[in-house]
């Protein structure tokens, strides 16, 4: 990077990548063959991972006892729980507790509650962070030896896996808002390659000197080699960029790659 200035990198901390930007695939490679014959250090380029989300869209009422007996002092937790949207995709989890009577102790709420959190990190569909869930603890039961924090917690995880996958699981992709600025003659086929990655063209705009302005809500996903298909579609003449829009959910067949996915790689 100090040799070149238009190189970037990001550390990728939520997909653990690390992030090589240049101008263009032919930039990249170079990059690659420089890292080898002088610094002998070979680099192995992939396609970034997208940063998906999970969250549910139905309700989900769920109970899950933990109990364990292993001489001594034994575990259990038992919570029955209800899990559904909140309807705020910027907050991984909403908590709250209508527990009545004292069917569990409060000094265990914020063990189930540090389960929830631990749960959202990486959801169960396919380990991609949750957000939009609002988790209610309304009942269970304690043991007055056995029961414990760990024991709560261990119970209020389990039963978030299973409220999760029982209320509509869906994967959610980021969506990026991209500009593309063409001559005239090229926009045809820039709007036919647009809809191929499942973008929506919002609007065009006249750009002057006979180019146009196309912006459209694209994929994230889609967007991967957007340069060298551009760059060969307008003889080099279009340019773009794109920044984060919102989440919207996955299409089926995007989802069940995914999920695929991430489970052979476990």
């Amino acid at each position: 990077m100090d040799e070149d200035l238009t190189l970037r990198t990001v550390n990728d901390a939520e997909n653990h990548q690390t992030l090589l930007y240049g101008m263009g695939d032919q930039h990249l490679s170079i990059i690659v063959s420089a890292l080898k014959e002088k610094y002998k250090v070979e680099i192995d380029l992939a396609t970034p991972r997208v940063a998906f989300r999970e969250t549910l869209r139905k309700k989900a009422d769920v109970e899950y006892k933990y109990k364990k007996q292993s001489g001594g002092h034994g575990q259990y937790g038992h919570v029955k729980m209800i899990f559904e949207p909140s309807g705020d995709m910027e907050t991984p989890y909403v908590f709250e507790q209508t527990v009545v009577g004292g069917t569990v102790p409060k000094n265990y709420y914020p063990a189930v509650e540090k389960g929830i959190q631990e749960s959202v990190g990486a959801g169960p569909l396919a380990g991609y962070p949750v957000v939009g869930v609002k988790a209610n603890l309304y009942d269970g039961s304690y043991h007055p030896v056995d029961s414990s924090e760990m024991a709560f917690k261990t119970a209020s995880i389990q039963a978030f896996k299973k409220g999760f996958m029982e209320a509509n699981p869906v994967l959610l992709e980021p969506i990026e808002s991209l500009t593309v600025v063409v001559p005239n003659d090229y926009t045809g086929d820039v709007m036919g390659d647009l809809n191929k990655r499942r973008g929506r063209v919002l609007g065009m705009n006249p750009a002057g000197n006979g180019k146009t302005e196309i912006v459209a809500d694209v994929p994230m996903m889609e967007i991967f080699n957007y340069n060298t298909d551009l760059r060969s579609m307008t003889g080099g003449s279009g340019v773009y960029s794109y920044e984060f829009a919102r989440y919207e959910q996955a299409p089926a067949d995007v989802q069940e790659r995914e999920v695929a996915n991430r489970a052979a790689e476990e």
